[in-house]
């Protein structure tokens, strides 16, 4: 079920809907009872760590705590996605144009990178029949990398609605298209896009066998550019699930295995490079740098890695930008300072508005530092205009 709600208010639901008190969730839980309140009343963000934990709870994922975002583009759309995911092995019978079933990709996956969420939910259930078809007749590994990405931007639409069921069939769906044809570098952003269902499920464990599986096969299986690349992308994975490993101590040991591997790997990348939807290159790993410690607890030493952090992004996407920029805000509100956390929340908001109605952080940011304001604020109130949060 879709919910309009911020995730510390979600929670709140939750815990009534299963008759449970604050006391006797926090006890299940083992968290104080102090912190539960002030994350149910907006006094403190929602961790994903904490979401986790108070999501095993109650026997429910991290995701559904956070909460299933509405379909932007209308449930019509969503049900033709899925029907189209779920005629994976079903082609036409009207010749595709490789030209053609290109472009699609190409106009799908700037979507993707504008954070153009329904306006992507719109054009991809075409764009999976289309290359189903193409792949199946022309059958090479080039057609079935296209239905593979297309898959791919299926699982991140599916991902960051928190739409879980359709965000594991899409990437069972990913990984069967790429395996039709030799492809080390497909198998990589299929293993890297599994690997994400595992963190928003909140078992970091398992997601992290996938990524170290990975890594290695990719480093065995390619060579040059290729092999960074895929390494790189697979270690901004892979710190982010180490980040978020419920011992603090084996969690930073992990991510910094993870941060020193992708700084190694992004060193010959002198400019942001987009691969098959994703995005490698030295500013990406400061920006899951700043992410993970943040989840690490280390709120200061994520805001030291720079001291302008618009010009350090300069050349990502929207689709990181505005991620980095909540992450920020989330890291200024640990340090008690308000107004830094508003002033990364507009820069957030700005760089992708659509962001700003389905992700749960900078929904939850917003609402506690709405809360922590407790008065008329003007940037507030703008960004709730373009957000479509009661501030």
């Amino acid at each position: 079920m879709s919910t309009d709600l911020a995730p510390g208010a979600n929670l709140a639901a939750l815990r009534k809907d299963r008759g449970l008190s604050q006391v006797q969730l926090a006890r299940k839980a083992s968290v104080s009872v102090s912190l539960l309140s002030k994350i149910e009343v907006g006094d403190r963000t929602l961790t994903p760590a904490i979401a986790t934990v108070l999501g095993k709870a109650m026997g429910l994922t991290m995701a559904e705590v956070l909460g299933r975002a509405g379909a932007a583009g209308g449930e019509q759309q969503l049900t033709a996605l899925r029907a189209a995911i779920r005629d994976y092995d079903l082609p036409g019978r009207e010749r595709i144009e490789e030209k053609k079933i290109n472009a699609a990709l190409g106009a799908a996956l700037s979507l993707r990178k504008e954070v153009k969420v329904a306006e992507l939910l719109t054009a991809l259930p075409k764009l999976l029949r289309d290359a189903t078809t193409h792949a199946h007749e022309a059958n090479t590994p080039e057609a079935w990398m296209v239905l593979s990405d297309a898959y791919s931007a299926a699982y991140w639409l599916a991902a960051r609605h928190r739409w879980m069921d359709l965000a594991e069939l899409a990437v069972t769906r990913q990984r069967w298209a790429v395996e039709q044809k030799p492809n080390p570098l497909g198998a990589a952003v299929a293993d890297r896009d599994r690997a994400g269902t595992y963190l928003n499920f909140g078992d970091v464990e398992s997601g992290l066998t996938v990524i170290d599986r990975a890594i290695a096969n990719a480093e065995r299986d390619l060579s040059g550019t290729e092999r960074d690349i895929a390494v790189s992308i697979l270690n901004l994975r892979g710190m982010t699930l180490a980040g978020r490993l419920p011992d603090k101590r084996e969690a930073g040991r992990e991510a910094e295995r993870h941060v020193q591997s992708a700084l190694r790997t992004s060193q010959g990348m002198s400019h942001v490079l987009n691969v098959h939807g994703l995005t490698a290159g030295p500013q990406n790993v400061l920006a899951h740098q700043l992410a993970t410690y943040v989840d690490l607890g280390k709120p200061r030493d994520a805001l030291a890695i720079t001291d302008d952090l618009p010009t350090a992004l300069a050349g990502l996407p929207p689709t990181r930008l505005a991620p980095t920029f909540i992450n920020a805000a989330r890291a200024h509100l640990d340090i008690a300072d308000r107004q830094g956390a508003l002033e990364k929340l507009a820069l957030a908001w700005d760089a992708a508005p659509q962001m700003a109605r389905i992700h749960p952080m900078g929904q939850e940011v917003f609402r506690v530092v709405s809360s922590l304001h407790r008065r008329s604020n003007r940037e507030l109130l703008r960004l709730a205009k373009i957000a479509g949060i009661d501030a």
